[in-house]
């Protein structure tokens, strides 16, 4: 009921996006139907019924992707203030996320189930009559269990993703499990995971106060309001001057900072220098790690390609597994080397005298470097590989059916509008930054400025990627 609620009271571009997610789990659906009509209706052919359910695999692969790209921009995904002494904590609204996304993945099942029986003529009486339309099997009755299983299999695998993306995370300042104090049962001394060595506390009884062992502080040790007054002023002039001395002094002639060492007194040093600065390992300092390893797998599929294409054997995809295998491998390395491409994008944008425009764009596009670059690496890998894959099985004249048709238009897109939900979502984020640069006095187009830039050079950086990738992945067999 709450997320029915949620859902209902949702901004109308919200809306849209669910709309959208709707759309492409009812057309994966319709597609598994039609694997279903094809195996219904072919019963002598499993292997082709077979390789055509396996094919519905990247249509729900995406469909499951850009559902989670809606799920995770969504304002009322997040937690909020005065939700959890409601009971609406972390894992209670991550789980109404996951409800969500399973009713609007389920509304799109029920409408593919409505279109497929409207086809077959079950609704009306007068079934589609075309030519290609064996998928539909008129005349035979489904099977409850395996179009339930089917219809169901969107919905389910959206709502599982949602919820492994959006589980809450501990913070990264937190401290690890490891070093928690551990609390045996009700009266016994605490077990910490570091041991203290023997003669940690000094003397037996050093490290217990006078006035935890009963005793009141002898008179000796008591200090005058005179006394204390004035030890409080030697301790203000001292601070004073040490700071008047920090100013005064230049970072690099300042004193090394003191480590503690061994026995828990300041006696180890370390120089100034080699402490990290704030920020320095995360955000745009960091650039992501899968750069290598995309390159690799790129340059394996290409090979892969390359070989398959001097070697051709065969016509049939079944016959050609090298040939299947090198436009896949080289859209996995396009969708790995996307965020390195990005903060590499950025980097190069922010190079040889920057102006503030450029160094704007640069800074945004390093630190969104995931956010923006899996997605449009993942869109790259997906242009890549259907045109190598068409280049390779639709030749001659072959024409590709409206199943293939349909199901290169789910695939392509879904991941532009996660692509775009991506940029939405980055939008959101840097808000306060807009915000803040407008307050200061930068003009109302810097903003759209700065975007356009990105945008220009991702598109010059990717653009001819694709093209190169995609020209050498779908390169014809050798007679």
């Amino acid at each position: 009921m709450l997320a029915l609620r949620l859902t209902r009271g949702a901004r109308p571009a919200v809306q849209l996006r669910r709309l959208l997610v709707a759309a492409a789990s009812a057309g994966t659906g319709f597609l598994l139907l039609c694997a279903l009509g094809h195996a219904l209706g072919r019963p002598g052919a499993p292997p082709d019924s077979l390789l055509r359910l396996v094919w519905c695999a990247a249509p729900l692969a995406a469909t499951v992707y850009f559902a989670v790209a809606v799920a995770r921009a969504d304002p009322g995904a997040g937690p909020r203030p005065g939700l959890s002494a409601l009971g609406l904590g972390p894992v209670r609204m991550m789980a109404v996320s996951a409800t969500a996304t399973a009713l609007t993945c389920a509304l799109g099942s029920v409408t593919a189930l409505l279109v497929f029986l409207h086809l077959r003529g079950d609704l009306t009486g007068t079934p589609f009559d075309g030519s290609g339309t064996d998928f539909l099997a008129v005349g035979r009755p489904l099977p409850l269990p395996a179009t339930l299983t089917l219809l169901t299999l969107v919905p389910g695998s959206a709502s599982v993703a949602v919820a492994v993306a959006l589980r809450p995370r501990e913070p990264a300042g937190s401290p690890s499990r490891s070093g928690r104090t551990a609390y045996g049962r009700f009266g016994a001394y605490r077990a910490t995971a570091v041991r203290e060595t023997f003669g940690a506390y000094g003397r037996f009884g050093r490290h217990l106060e006078p006035a935890a062992r009963g005793r009141r502080p002898s008179a000796a040790r008591q200090r005058t309001p005179e006394e204390a007054r004035a030890h409080l002023q030697a301790q203000t002039q001292t601070q004073t001057q040490t700071q008047q001395d920090r100013l005064s002094t230049g970072p690099s002639e300042q004193d090394p900072e003191r480590t503690p060492g061994p026995d828990g007194t300041a006696s180890g040093l370390r120089p100034a220098a080699a402490v990290p600065a704030s920020g320095s390992g995360s955000g745009s300092g960091t650039a992501p790690s899968g750069l290598p390893w995309g390159i690799a797998v790129l340059a394996v599929g290409l090979a892969a390609g390359a070989y398959a294409s001097r070697t051709g054997v065969g016509a049939v995809p079944g016959e050609r597994p090298g040939a299947l295998a090198g436009p896949v491998l080289a859209a996995v390395g396009l969708a790995l080397a996307g965020p390195g491409l990005t903060h590499l994008c950025g980097r190069l944008l922010q190079s040889v005298r920057p102006g503030a425009l450029r160094l704007l764009a640069g800074r945004l596009l390093m630190t969104e470097a995931t956010r923006i670059g899996r997605p449009l690496g993942v869109v790259c890998a997906v242009l890549s590989g259907a045109y190598a894959l068409g280049s390779l099985y639709y030749t001659g004249g072959r024409p590709a059916g409206p199943l293939a048709l349909l199901g290169v238009l789910l695939v392509i897109g879904c991941t532009v509008a996660t692509l775009l939900t991506a940029a939405v979502e980055a939008r959101q984020a840097h808000a306060g930054t807009t915000a803040a640069l407008l307050r200061l006095g930068a003009p109302s187009s810097t903003p759209r400025r700065a975007a356009a830039l990105r945008a220009g050079a991702l598109l010059a950086l990717f653009g001819p990627l694709t093209v190169i990738v995609a020209h050498l992945s779908g390169l014809s067999p050798a007679p």
